[in-house]
């Protein structure tokens, strides 16, 4: 499977994971009510950081959730690492510096984003299993591009078949970049080309123009001399 897929919730793969609530057995799991307005909201704070470049101001804080269909994860797939389960939902809570973020894209340097731990469940043999996920994510930039990408997965807990695909996908990663180039891709793209065109900073209204003086009033001419008698 695809790890930038699977990990990614609205940015840098934001390199973070996606999400998870608690949920109970069903046949599908379904989009949670608030799912996509929380992350649009969050997308919207981070493209204005991302364009705007200010160290100044409140840091990226999002509390997020995804869930993903099994057939978009399976689009995924390769052939050595596949996805062979059903649907997944994870939670996470970012929280990302915002001078971290703004100092590594514009002074070409390197974003190391501190640990979040995602709480998912995924469907299995009819039910969901509960996994939970840390990753670290390490990005570098040049020129304000990314050009290295790690998952960089602390620890993994669940089912051994799940925990063992997620590890799987991660290691092939950050050892010989199986998804290196989809990642690099995702996140120069999102930089590039969704931010500006979704979430455009607002231009500075013009400055409206001087209003024109206003004419004095002609003045009435001067009497006529009275002609001599």
């Amino acid at each position: 499977m695809n790890s930038a897929s699977l990990w990614r919730p609205s940015w840098l793969a934001l390199a973070l994971l996606g999400c998870a609530a608690l949920a109970a057995p069903a046949a599908a799991l379904e989009e949670g009510a608030g799912e996509a307005k929380a992350i649009d909201a969050c997308d919207k704070r981070l493209c204005t950081i991302l364009q705007g470049k200010e160290t100044k101001g409140d840091d990226l804080k999002c509390d997020l959730t995804k869930t993903w269909a099994r057939s978009t994860l399976k689009e995924a797939d390769q052939r050595q690492v596949q996805w062979t389960f059903g649907d997944a939902r994870c939670s996470v809570q970012i929280d990302v510096s915002r001078a971290t973020i703004v100092q590594a894209i514009s002074a070409g340097g390197k974003l190391w984003v501190p640990p979040h731990t995602a709480r998912c469940v995924v469907e299995q043999d009819g039910g969901v299993k509960n996994v939970t996920a840390t990753v670290a994510p390490k990005i570098v930039f040049k020129d304000g591009k990314a050009v290295k990408v790690w998952i960089n997965v602390l620890k993994l807990d669940g089912p051994g078949s799940i925990t063992s695909t997620l590890s799987a996908a991660a290691q092939l990663n950050d050892s010989i970049g199986l998804f290196h180039r989809a990642m690099l891709k995702s996140i120069n793209g999102y930089i590039y080309k969704h931010c500006p065109k979704y979430h455009p900073l607002a231009q500075a209204p013009a400055a409206a123009p001087p209003k024109a003086a206003k004419a004095a009033a002609p003045s009435a001419p001067p009497p006529a001399k009275k002609a001599a008698e």
